[in-house]
């Protein structure tokens, strides 16, 4: 007899939990009850919490990117053009719940808690190393590039979550982006 769920299915379901009552809630044992399974299953497929963590953030992640490739339809020259391309994705209604989760890793992960704080440079490093391959350049430039997209995108999408999206609009708009 196999288990009731597989790895897949307890990643689906803890990224479901997180959407619903977000990543400071997430054990082990509220999953496992959520599942309807011992907490047992959910180690042998996640060992530890960053483990679970960790691909809970990947996902997420790559739901994020999945989204943005849509609009990078061009290389970009610099950020302010890539910027430009991202942005009517970046400030969708239904986008504003999984930027939400981002920032609270972000902030769990500046206030020190882990395993957020042992995940700030991974994060980093792919998001930059991912958007680095949107822009025309050298390996330098780009680089350049793509850090100063992603700090502009962060900053645009905070004052968004915490402003609202007429509030990041107008900042769009006057860095030229919108």
């Amino acid at each position: 007899m196999g288990h009731k769920h597989n790895r897949d299915d307890i990643l689906a379901g803890a990224l479901d939990a997180v959407t619903e009552e977000g990543l400071s809630k997430l054990t082990f044992g509220r999953l496992a009850k959520r599942l309807g399974v011992n907490d047992r299953i959910i180690v042998y497929y996640f060992p530890t919490k960053a483990d679970l963590i960790t691909e809970v953030l990947v996902a997420l992640g790559a739901d994020i990117q999945r989204q943005l490739e849509s609009a990078f339809v061009d290389k970009a020259a610099d950020h302010v053009a890539l910027l430009r391309q991202a942005w009517p994705v970046l400030a969708q209604p239904q986008s504003d719940g999984l930027f939400g989760l981002m920032f609270e890793a972000i902030g769990l992960a500046a206030a020190g808690q882990q395993p957020y704080a042992g995940l700030v440079d991974q994060l980093f490093e792919g998001w930059v190393g991912w958007l680095e391959l949107f822009f025309e350049g050298s390996k330098a430039q780009r680089r350049i590039e793509a850090e100063t997209a992603l700090v502009l995108m962060d900053g645009l999408l905070l004052v968004r979550q915490m402003a609202g999206p007429k509030a990041a609009n107008r900042a769009a708009g006057r860095l030229g982006i919108r």
